[in-house]
C-alpha cells in the first residue's frame, strides 16, 4: 500500500475534516470555541478531576488548622499580630485567617461542587436506561469469557428431546433469578441460550455515594449562611442571657437574622474537676471535667438544671452548646487612698500551662489618680525555682500565690477601639513594679492586702471561704462555644448515605453470565448436548470463577432431580 497523501485521503474510514485530509480548509480547522467549551466541561465534569479537586480542598484546609480563623478564634488572629505583624499582614493579604470563606478556598468548593453534579446527572440518566435494557445478547463464543465450563449430556432421541433441552435452560434461567440475576433468553435455530446480569446494585451504590457527598457540600454551603457561633466566658455565680451584645465573640452565617437568637439565660452553678492525685502516674492531669449550669427559657418559671462535659455538649432551644475550657477567677478589690472600691470583680485568669499558671490583665480606667493596668499570675499550687522564679507544680489550689506587675498610663480605652479584656497594651504606659523597675512585683495569697504604688491605694486577693463561704478561696470560670447548627441532620443523614453507598460500591460484584446449550455430533439413538456456562465480570474479581463452577454444579443438580433419565443420562465434563 502506498503511503502518499493522495491514498491517505481515498480511505473510507477517514472523516472529511481529519488532519490528513485535502478537504480540510484553513478556516474550518481546530475546536473552535464551542468545541473548546465542550472540551472543558468533558474534563471538569470527569470523575478524575473531580478526585483531584476533592483531594485539592483536602490540602486547601490545612492552613485552617495551622493558622487562628477569625469566624473561630478572633483574639488568635489579634495575638497573632501582636507577635508577628509582618508575617501576620502578609498571611492576611493571602486570606489564611479566612480559609473558609477565602476565594481561593471557594473556587475549588464550586468547581468540585459543579464537577459532581456534572459527573453524577449523566451517569444517573445512563443507568437508568440499563437499569430499564435487557441482559445482553449470549456471545456466539463464549470460551473466550474470563470463566468457561463445558459439560455434556447425553439426550434420548426423539419427538420431545428439544423440548427438554429447553426446560434444562429454563431450569437454569429459573435458577439464575433466584440468585437475583436479571435474564432474557436468546433461542435461535438448534441453540438454546440464557442470558443474566447481576450487580447494578455496585453502581447503584456509587451514585448513591456521589449523590450525599453532594448533599454534603449543598448542606455545609446552606446551613453555613444561616449557622452563627459564638463564644462566652462564664464565671461560677454570674449569668449569661443569649442577646449578640453578652459574647465575647460572635460569628454570624452570611444570612443569619441577628434578631432570631432565642432568647434564654444560663448560669454557672459550679465545676467539677478531679486531678490525679502528686505521686501517682499523670500526677496533675485532669480526669473530667463538668460544668454544672441552670437554664431558664421563656415562658418556665423555674430553671433547669444541666451538665455540660467536654464532648458532650447539651441542647437549648436548637443551639448546641460545648465546654471548651476552663480555670480560674480570683476576686480582686482594689480601693483608692480614701478606701473607696474602685474595682471588685471576679476577672478570669487564662490557663498557660497544664499545671494552671494562668495569666490575667486588670484595667482600671477611673478611681484612682491615672488609669492603671495590671498584669498578673495565679500559681495554684506555688513552688520556687533555684532562680527564684515561680511557677505550679500542681493544677488544684493547694498553695495558691498571685503576683501583679503594675503598670500606669493609657489604657487605649477612651478613643473608642475595641480591647481585649485579656490583653494589655502597655506602649503607651509606664511600668511601676516587677522587671526593670527595681521595685518587686506585688505577691498575695488568698486574704492578703497590698499596697500599690506612689500611694495609690490598696488591692486584695479575696480568700472567698472567709467573705463568701465558698468550698475554695477562688472562683472557676469556663468557657462555652454557642453554635446554631441547622444542618447537622441533614450532614448526618447524608454522611449515613454516603457510607451505605460506598461500601456498597466496594462489596457488590459486577457480573454476566451465560448458559447455552448445542447439540453435538449425532450418535446413532441418542445426541450429545453440550452445555457451556461462562462468566465475566467489570473490574476484579476473584470469585468469579468459583461463582461459575457453584451455578453448573447446582445446575446439573436440578436437572438430574427434574429431568431424569430416559430424558438425560450423565455425559462427561
Amino acid at each position: 500500500m502506498s503511503n502518499s497523501r493522495s491514498d491517505n485521503d481515498t480511505l473510507p474510514a477517514r472523516p472529511s475534516d481529519h488532519i490528513d485530509s485535502v478537504e480540510r480548509t484553513p478556516g474550518t480547522g481546530g475546536l473552535g470555541w464551542r468545541g473548546w467549551l465542550r472540551w472543558g466541561w468533558r474534563q471538569l465534569t470527569s470523575m478524575r478531576t473531580a478526585l483531584m479537586l476533592l483531594l485539592f480542598m483536602a490540602v486547601a484546609a490545612i492552613p485552617g488548622s495551622l493558622f487562628p480563623q477569625r469566624q473561630a478564634d478572633p483574639n488568635g488572629v489579634v495575638k497573632y499580630y501582636d507577635d508577628n505583624p509582618e508575617l501576620a499582614s502578609a498571611l492576611d493579604t493571602m486570606q489564611l485567617f479566612d480559609v473558609y470563606s477565602s476565594a481561593w478556598f471557594s473556587a475549588i468548593y464550586l468547581l468540585l461542587f459543579v464537577s459532581l453534579i456534572g459527573c453524577i446527572i449523566p451517569r444517573i440518566k445512563h443507568h437508568a436506561n440499563a437499569l430499564r435494557a435487557k441482559a445482553p445478547r449470549t456471545p456466539a463464543r463464549l470460551q473466550r469469557m474470563a470463566a468457561h465450563f463445558t459439560h455434556e449430556l447425553h439426550l434420548v432421541v426423539d419427538d420431545t428431546s428439544e423440548a427438554d433441552i429447553e426446560q434444562a435452560v429454563a431450569i437454569a434461567e429459573h435458577e439464575l433469578r433466584r440468585r437475583g440475576y436479571r435474564t432474557a433468553r436468546y433461542d435461535s435455530a438448534k441453540v438454546w441460550s440464557v442470558s443474566a446480569e447481576r450487580g447494578y446494585l455496585r453502581e447503584t451504590g456509587n451514585l448513591v455515594f456521589h449523590s450525599a457527598l453532594v448533599g454534603i457540600l449543598v448542606t455545609v454551603l446552606l446551613s453555613t449562611g444561616l449557622n452563627y457561633t459564638g463564644d462566652r466566658v462564664i464565671v461560677q455565680g454570674t449569668t449569661f442571657v443569649n442577646t449578640e451584645s453578652a459574647y465575647s465573640s460572635f460569628s454570624p452565617g452570611r444570612y443569619f437574622d441577628r434578631t432570631s437568637l432565642t432568647p434564654y439565660a444560663l448560669s454557672l452553678d459550679g465545676f467539677d474537676v478531679e486531678y490525679v492525685d502528686p505521686g501517682r502516674p499523670g500526677a496533675g492531669q485532669a480526669g473530667s471535667f463538668a460544668a454544672h449550669l441552670s437554664i431558664r427559657e421563656p415562658g418556665d418559671d423555674d430553671s433547669r438544671a444541666e451538665t455540660v462535659r467536654v464532648n458532650a455538649p447539651i441542647e437549648v432551644n436548637g443551639d448546641r452548646i460545648y465546654l471548651l475550657g476552663n480555670g480560674y477567677a480570683p476576686m480582686i478589690t482594689i480601693r483608692n487612698a480614701a478606701g473607696d472600691i474602685v474595682y471588685q470583680e471576679p476577672q478570669p485568669f487564662l490557663p498557660q500551662d497544664s499545671a494552671m499558671t494562668s495569666l490575667g490583665v486588670i484595667k482600671v480606667p477611673d478611681g484612682l489618680p491615672e488609669q492603671v493596668g495590671l498584669i498578673g499570675f495565679l500559681y495554684p499550687t506555688q513552688s520556687t525555682l533555684e532562680s527564684g522564679a515561680y511557677y505550679s507544680v500542681f493544677p488544684d489550689l493547694i498553695n495558691p500565690l498571685m503576683t501583679f506587675n503594675v503598670f500606669t498610663g493609657d489604657l487605649g480605652i477612651d478613643d473608642g477601639t475595641p480591647r481585649s479584656v485579656y490583653q494589655l497594651d502597655t506602649q503607651s504606659m509606664t511600668q511601676l513594679t516587677g522587671g526593670d523597675t527595681g521595685v518587686d512585683s506585688i505577691e498575695l495569697a488568698p486574704g492578703q492586702t497590698a499596697d500599690l504604688p506612689n500611694g495609690m491605694g490598696t488591692i486584695t486577693f479575696e480568700d472567698l471561704t472567709v467573705t463568701e463561704g465558698a468550698e475554695e478561696p477562688v472562683k472557676r470560670f469556663v468557657s462555652l462555644q454557642i453554635q446554631r447548627d441547622t444542618g447537622a441532620t441533614w450532614v448526618l443523614i447524608f454522611s449515613i448515605l454516603a457510607t451505605v453507598g460506598l461500601v456498597t460500591g466496594l462489596l457488590v460484584p459486577r457480573r454476566r453470565l451465560w448458559v447455552k446449550a448445542t447439540f453435538t455430533e449425532p450418535v446413532v439413538g441418542e445426541r450429545k448436548v453440550r452445555i457451556e456456562y461462562a462468566g465475566l465480570a467489570r473490574g476484579e474479581d476473584p470469585g468469579l470463577v468459583r461463582a461459575v463452577e457453584q451455578f453448573r454444579d447446582s445446575h446439573l443438580s436440578a436437572i438430574a432431580e427434574q429431568l431424569p433419565p430416559p430424558h438425560f443420562k450423565k455425559g462427561t465434563p
